[in-house]
């Protein structure tokens, strides 16, 4: 019997990169998916890649009113076995540079959004299933331009935290992945040289030497999301190459 047979998942941020890895190997391992996104053309190609044992939505942590979108999803799909909250925003900058509308735009994506669908979906959420929530090595490298991205990452592992105990007595399990320099289009926000050097500086901090692969990424996630891991909760998975040594 594969890990997934007649389990569902949802996938917040699950058109492209480790998500949408994720949520390819889920189907291949005999799920079917709930997945969001907000680029209209990865939807498309994330739903014919999905075919039939997917559904994807149009989705956008940072709004409020999405919330019910997905909970409509997952009323349809009978609850879930599954939910990595994995969609967020990045940017960079210095610490002068951050005002209040910046520091609204993301920690409504990466701290209100995943607050508010975790809210929203642990009554859908079956006794015994597991939640997934991707934070960044960011939270630990102390980079001097990513001050707000790394709170909003680290408010997540606390969010975690909080929500492991609380959701402990309905077996739910609860644990945090670490990202580190993941071969994905996070930062397309970046000019081409700024992204080329960005990704230099912190690769070259890499024991070993590399990027991962959103497929190594999703690989950790869905070890987590599966029953290999029932006996782990309230913990946090480096898929760093030995950036954080954590």
């Amino acid at each position: 019997m594969a890990r997934f047979d007649n389990k569902r998942v949802l996938i917040t941020g699950g058109t492209s990169g480790m998500g949408l890895a994720g949520a390819k190997r889920i189907v291949a391992e005999g799920g079917t998916v709930i997945a969001t996104g907000l680029n209209p053309d990865r939807i498309s190609s994330t739903q014919h890649a999905l075919g039939d044992r997917g559904h994807v939505l149009a989705s956008d942590a940072g709004n409020p009113s999405s919330v019910a979108l997905l909970v409509e999803a997952a009323t349809r799909a009978g609850g879930l076995d599954g939910l990595w909250l994995n969609a967020g925003y990045a940017a960079l900058g210095a610490p002068e540079e951050v005002d209040a509308d910046s520091f609204d735009r993301m920690m409504a994506a990466n701290v209100r959004g995943p607050m508010l669908q975790l809210a929203a979906l642990s009554d859908h959420l079956k006794n015994g299933a597991s939640v997934v929530v991707t934070s960044s090595s960011s939270t630990y490298e102390g980079a001097a331009a990513t001050g707000l991205y790394a709170a909003t990452k680290g408010a997540l592992v606390a969010m975690a935290r909080s929500w492991a105990t609380a959701l402990a007595p309905r077996a739910i399990r609860v644990n945090v992945i670490v990202p580190g320099p993941i071969d994905t289009n996070f930062r397309h926000f970046l000019p081409d040289d700024a992204k080329s050097g960005f990704e230099d500086f912190v690769i070259g901090q890499v024991p070993l030497g590399r990027a991962g692969t959103p497929e190594e990424a999703a690989a950790v996630a869905l070890f987590l999301l599966s029953d290999d891991a029932s006996y782990v909760t309230g913990s946090q998975y480096a898929v760093d190459g030995g950036l954080i040594m954590q």
